[in-house]
């Protein structure tokens, strides 16, 4: 029989598959209509599991960019991953075996689930992070493959597929303004780029809003780790 932290990695990954199975569906059609193999969109999903990075990627792959223009844009797209990072450092301490995989597979819908603590009923957490992040990427490859078998029988048209990304975020970041526990982080992710757009521009305020927003996280974990030391003192 499965574990409580099976069945509860389980309900809780339900609504990101609703998310995922569209988006990789997506991946696998755009991916294969745009010259490649199915296998390796395939391979893709289930190795780099990059979110909308997998979608850019595309367009960078048939456009020729240099490795270095790849590499580049990579780091830009997917640096808030460090920020979630760092505030998942407490969740994930003495995860054991199961880190590295955690740490691989901490996606934007993932983390806006396990930030918020282990459900009441967990009893193995670092378990049940795990489990939530496996259950989250397998919809995703699922989709993929899906995606790509579909564009194997159907010639479907793709157009406006790529937005489902953007759509995805939106009803993310609605989850984490209407979760009184992160409100204080998703008033920090409207403020801070809302400020650099208006001093950078809308040409160059996405990397100053991520540089202060990882800032302003550095000093919150250590402040918080400094009054836990205090505390056990």
């Amino acid at each position: 029989m499965a574990s409580k932290e099976t069945k509860i990695a389980f309900i809780k990954s339900l609504p990101v598959m609703a998310g995922y199975m569209t988006l990789g569906i997506g991946f696998g059609l755009v991916y294969t209509s745009a010259g490649f193999s199915g296998l390796w969109a395939i391979l893709f999903s289930a190795l780099v599991y990059a979110g909308s990075m997998q979608y850019v990627s595309v367009n960078l792959l048939t456009s020729g960019a240099s490795p270095i223009a790849m590499v580049l844009m990579t780091l830009t797209v997917n640096l808030r991953h460090i920020f979630y990072s760092i505030s998942m450092l407490g969740k994930y301490k003495g995860s054991g075996k199961y880190k590295p995989y955690m740490v691989f597979a901490l996606t934007d819908e993932t983390f806006s689930i396990a930030c918020n603590g282990a459900p009441e009923g967990v009893e193995d957490a670092p378990k049940y992070y795990f489990l939530l992040s496996l259950f989250d990427q397998s919809y995703w490859v699922l989709g993929t493959i899906l995606g790509v078998v579909l564009q194997e029988l159907v010639n479907i048209p793709f157009t406006g597929v790529d937005f489902s990304m953007t759509a995805l975020f939106i009803v993310t970041f609605t989850d984490q303004i209407l979760n009184r526990k992160s409100l204080s982080a998703s008033a920090l992710g409207i403020v801070v780029p809302f400020v650099c757009l208006l001093i950078f521009g809308s040409a160059n305020f996405l990397i100053p809003s991520l540089i202060a927003i990882g800032v302003i996280l550095c000093i919150a974990v250590l402040v918080e780790l400094k009054k836990g030391e205090d505390h056990e003192n």
